[in-house]
């Protein structure tokens, strides 16, 4: 949920990756050409995601590591007794293991991501580490409305959403992602955001463009996925892994340069490109403090608390759902 612009496709193609090649169809139809980040995450693309935590100008996951493992036990008083803890675009269990391993008295844990693959590893891991849990995933789309499980339907409810994954949301779409976790979880419900902050521009930088080209593997991935899913064929050596910060818009923006005119064939259709155009992937939003509580606000949360690191590099919220509950937003 990166990308401002939506263009409806004119129609569905009918194959079993309808959804995606329609998307996909979309995007690279559009002007300028955009794709979905929510189709980074296949199986290649999760296990190069956490290739990408584990780099050294990648701050982000290690300063939320470290925020967790210093406000953990705070962080678990918050959560009721015999909750359900719904964790919103799980991928690795790490961060959930730390703050789980903090609040035993948890008796579900809900991770719901796209990459169903990766999803049931991780939760087959956090059988075998936490046997008295109920691990119940899901394999949804988090970024709308989704059924939670039967199982869990009586049982209290709070929210995880790590990662700073809220800032590849644009404000908009941030806010509806807010209100609908909100009748997901229910009001009064606790909610555990990690957001990244604003800070120099070349420590952003870096993150983003990374010396071992990680992350310009793992942007490429999208379209590797697109000639494998859809039988497209991208030649990877002809676009390259930009990345940006956009200072006005507080984000950094991810694209996929084409380093020469080309023709690229999609669901039977021709998409052109010219020398130095661009796909934009992926956005990447900074907050303050103060903005992201007014974001959070809006979106019917209130602010109990939040955690950051020394440095002011990275926050972990705590929010509490005191919005109105009602149809979901689509």
């Amino acid at each position: 949920m990166s990308v401002v612009v939506r263009v409806a496709a004119s129609s569905q193609p009918s194959t079993a990756s309808g959804a995606f090649a329609a998307d996909v169809l979309a995007g690279l139809k559009s002007e300028p050409k955009w794709l979905w980040a929510k189709y980074f995450y296949d199986n290649a693309g999760s296990r190069l995601f956490e290739r990408i935590t584990e780099l050294p100008e990648y701050y982000p996951t290690r300063t939320e590591l470290c925020i967790l493992k210093a406000h953990a036990v705070e962080m678990a008083r918050l959560l009721p007794a015999k909750a359900a803890l719904v964790e919103f675009g799980s991928g690795s269990s790490a961060k959930a293991s730390i703050l789980l391993r903090a609040a035993p008295h948890i008796a579900a844990y809900v991770p719901v991501d796209i990459s169903a693959e990766f999803l049931h590893h991780e939760a087959e891991a956090l059988r075998r580490n936490f046997p008295k849990l109920a691990v119940v995933p899901i394999d949804a789309d988090f970024s709308g409305p989704f059924e939670l499980p039967a199982e869990i339907a009586s049982l209290p409810r709070a929210g995880f959403f790590p990662g700073s994954t809220v800032g590849n949301f644009d404000p908009d779409d941030a806010r509806t992602f807010l209100r609908n976790a909100g009748r997901t979880l229910g009001h009064g419900a606790v909610f555990l955001v990690g957001v990244d902050l604003v800070k120099d521009a070349a420590i952003l930088h870096a993150a983003y463009n990374d010396a071992a080209g990680v992350t310009a593997k793992f942007n490429l991935n999208i379209l590797a996925r697109i000639n494998r899913a859809l039988g497209a064929n991208f030649d990877l050596t002809c676009f390259a892994h930009r990345a940006f910060f956009n200072r006005a818009d507080s984000r950094i923006e991810m694209h996929l340069e084409s380093l020469k005119p080309q023709r690229v064939t999609v669901c039977g259709e021709t998409i052109e490109f010219r020398a130095g155009e661009t796909i934009h992937t992926e956005n990447s939003y900074k907050y303050t403090i103060d903005s992201f509580a007014g974001l959070a606000r809006a979106a019917g949360w209130s602010v109990r608390t939040a955690w950051t690191d020394a440095d002011d590099y990275f926050a972990v919220f705590a929010l509490v759902h005191d919005g109105e509950t009602g149809a979901a937003d689509r």
